[in-house]
């Protein structure tokens, strides 16, 4: 074996020394291109002489400037394609490649060794790959077979053979650290040292440990619509990741970063994932949450509440009815059924029911809602809605015009140009003399007209009334919202009856809030969805995948608008329902409502039963906290089993917790978490631990993860890891409500080593089990 090292370790000084020598030619490329971007565009308009006067000149203008825009993106693209292979050069210098398979092509006597990383290489002939890139046809052997029979895809057909052998590395710095046969399984004992590690700022890549089920997801190529369910830890997100960066490197011809969208749950988890696609060899795509879509969409209208915000309002209610009220109405919004009514709704709007604003001018209504109503409803009743709202435009324009002619001749105008600045009045000589075909050199020529001053005065003065016209600003979408709202009975049109049982306080509920300018969080997506087919949908075809993280916490509402705003894109979906924690999931269990989403042809379910993220003790532990538990599968890593402590009172509680915190520090873990069920408690707690140095709180507004101590509401620290983890209260009183169990289950499964919970006074209902069968120590 220490022969074989030592070839290995001569073989990594060969590669290491070629990315070192490309390394050196592509900074002096890099260099050398960015001094010609450079050069270019500071002398761009020296090589273009600008000649108008005939039709020739002008065409050869347009010919030298657009032969320079193209010198210009040829080096600017040279420039762009140096500098990202040289980022992944460095990159493969810290670790050049992490597999190898040996495979014996039919018809060949003897096996060839493939070696796999993060990027292909050759030798400095190019006429030998030293390294396969891991998203390569043949690396799909390393993942998908074990030794014996095998074959691997290519655009030229199958190739078939002999996996011989498979070996997995860990080199860090040019430096051999060990290799594995992994012939038997795939990476169980590399992913044991790599998740034995502490846990990094940045999630790190974890390819050299993909399993089957997570290359299937990686190479999924067919269909609409992928639903990865997983268990917390199961490597849900790190796959879905691997699989971007795949279909960027498959389709590297037709696709590119900039059309593919991952929907975070908050703007922390993407700062957290941030590293993990330029890690794999390839750019970032676009990161947002769903609440920035509803800001970005509706924040002009009104304040809109967040997700988080639902949920600490649900969590912190003291009043029973109120709350019970609260989650019927998410939930009747949230649902399938929802989206008909809003589509019946809209429908009916055809014959009835729209509602306008009045266009006002100078303090008075020049057209009234109900002379917008008159003409809309005379229109031809064949056309669709948002058909007649352009027709109506128009005939506003037109009105808005006719009214500008009348305008100019009242003493208000005069006064208006009587109170001109000089220089105000300057340009709309200017302007004028423009538009009478006077040269800038003739301006002065110029006698103005008062007449024209005047009609320039009232254009300009309507000139705000005409963009909200051509915006669609005198449709009244919150009145119509609310009309929903403003009858209980008539909603009963749409559901065949069925509406929740306290649905008349709920409709006053909505009225109200509608009417204070806000929009709950259940209200928005349908509210928006409204607007859409009112107006149109407003759809986003360039983007080409759209990959929804958390999914779990998406109602069924906001997966249909979804599909509406991106009609040209696959879907990657990734989500565990026993970490569904808002209302609106209902007691559901898994994903069975997309179904019908894109068809079931269109459809395919990974499940992914096997935890890596904790020790088994901490698995074996939160097993017990949610149904069916016994499904999840955990990794074969050792570790101290969960443990629980009753305090008396919160002074005890925050002296323990320090003690702790500092025990846990001088044991070498890096990041700690204390987490607490709600923010309000998150407070609480982080002014009472204040003396902790470094201690940090996490809120809803946070937007980087840092390492480090923190305080961090339950449902902020979803999709996050921490090496050690202090549930801050798990009492009866805290977490007694079947709601919250789910929400009890993702605080606990954050911990990767250590799991240590507190309780003031009696213990949560969730533990009995636990505590009965050992799996959390007192």
């Amino acid at each position: 074996m220490n022969r074989e090292l030592r070839y290995e370790q001569d073989r990594v000084n060969l590669v290491m020394g070629t990315i070192s020598k490309e390394i050196g030619k592509l900074e002096t490329e890099t260099a050398r291109r960015k001094g010609e971007v450079i050069q270019i565009r500071r002398h761009f308009w020296d090589e273009v002489k600008v000649n108008t006067d005939t039709f020739d000149d002008y065409l050869e203008t347009i010919i030298g400037l657009r032969q320079e825009a193209q010198a210009l993106s040829v080096s600017e693209g040279s420039h762009r394609h140096a500098s990202q292979r040289l980022k992944v050069l460095q990159r493969m210098k810290e670790s050049p490649y992490f597999g190898r398979i040996d495979f014996t092509e039919s018809g060949e006597s003897a096996p060839e060794s493939f070696y796999i990383g993060i990027s292909s290489l050759t030798d400095e002939d190019g006429e030998d790959f030293l390294v396969y890139d891991w998203r390569a046809p043949v690396s799909s052997v390393y993942y998908d077979c074990q030794p014996g029979p095998a074959e691997y895809s290519t655009p030229g057909g199958a190739v078939h053979g002999q996996l011989d052998g498979k070996w997995q590395y860990l080199i860090r710095d040019g430096v051999l650290q060990s290799m594995f046969d992994t012939s038997l399984t795939i990476g169980d004992e590399i992913l044991q040292e790599v998740l034995g590690k502490q846990s990094d700022k940045q999630m790190h890549s974890i390819v050299a440990t993909i399993q089957q089920d997570q290359n299937r997801i990686i190479r999924h190529d067919h269909g609409r619509l992928l639903i990865v369910h997983g268990a917390a830890g199961s490597g849900k997100t790190s796959a879905a990741l691997q699989r971007i960066a795949y279909l960027l490197y498959k389709y590297r011809d037709q696709l590119n970063a900039d059309q593919i969208i991952l929907f975070s749950p908050n703007t922390m988890f993407s700062s957290y994932v941030s590293n993990v696609l330029p890690e794999l060899g390839e750019e970032n795509m676009q990161q947002v949450t769903f609440q920035d879509y509803l800001e970005h969409r509706l924040g002009d209208e009104f304040d809109v509440e967040t997700s988080y915000g639902q949920l600490e309002s649900v969590l912190s209610m003291g009043d029973a009815d109120a709350k019970s009220l609260r989650v019927q109405s998410i939930r009747f919004k949230s649902a399938v059924r929802f989206i008909e009514v809003i589509k019946s709704y809209s429908e009916s709007l055809e014959s009835s029911g729209m509602r306008f604003r009045d266009v006002t001018f100078r303090g008075r209504p020049i057209i009234t809602a109900e002379q917008m109503a008159e003409r809309f409803y005379s229109l031809d009743p064949a056309l669709r809605v948002h058909n007649r709202l352009d027709k109506l435009k128009e005939w506003l324009l037109g009105e808005l015009k006719n009214l500008q002619k009348a305008e100019w001749k009242k003493p208000w105008v005069q006064d208006e140009i009587e109170l001109l600045s000089e220089d105000a009045y300057h340009k709309a000589h200017r302007y004028l003399a423009g538009k009478r075909g006077y040269t800038k050199e003739a301006v002065a020529d110029y006698e103005m007209e008062p007449e024209a001053l005047a009609r320039l005065v009232v254009h300009q003065k309507m000139k705000p009334h005409r963009r909200k016209i051509r915006e669609y600003q005198f449709v009244d979408y919150k009145a119509m919202y609310g009309q929903l709202f403003e009858e209980p009975s008539q909603i009963g049109r749409w559901t065949n009856g069925e509406t929740p049982v306290e649905w008349g306080a709920i409709c006053r509920m909505t009225t109200d809030v509608l009417k204070a300018g806000r929009l709950f969080h259940e209200d928005a997506t349908p509210y928006l969805f409204l607007k859409e087919l009112i107006l149109g949908f407003q759809s986003n075809s360039s983007i080409r995948h759209v990959v929804i993280d958390e999914a779990q916490d998406y109602s069924p509402f906001q997966f249909e608008f979804l599909k509406r705003l991106f009609p040209s894109a696959k879907m990657t979906v990734l989500g565990d329902f026993n970490q569904a924690i808002y209302s609106h999931a209902d007691g559901r269990t898994d994903f069975s409502a997309l179904s019908g989403l894109y068809g079931p042809d269109q459809t395919e379910v990974v499940n992914l039963t096997r935890s890596y993220r904790s020790t088994r003790p901490i698995i074996e532990f939160t097993k017990k906290l949610i149904p069916h538990g016994e499904n999840i599968i955990p990794f074969d890593r050792d570790g101290v089993w969960p443990s629980l402590e009753q305090v008396g009172d919160f002074e005890d509680l925050h002296s323990r917790i320090i003690l702790k915190i500092h025990e846990l520090r001088r044991q070498g873990h890096q990041s700690i978490a204390v987490i607490c069920q709600s923010a309000a408690e998150s407070l609480n707690a982080y002014r009472s631990l204040s003396g902790i140095d470094g201690l940090k709180l996490i809120k809803s507004g946070t937007g980087e993860y840092e390492q480090g101590t923190v305080v961090i509401p339950s449902y902020l620290s979803k999709g996050i890891e921490f090496d050690a983890v202090i549930i801050y209260n798990a009492s009866r009183d805290v977490y007694g409500d079947e709601s919250v169990r789910r929400l009890f289950y993702t605080a606990c499964t954050r911990a990767m080593h250590i799991l240590h919970l507190y309780s003031v006074g009696k213990t949560s209902p969730f533990l009995e089990e636990a505590l009965q069968e050992g799996a959390l120590q007192v």
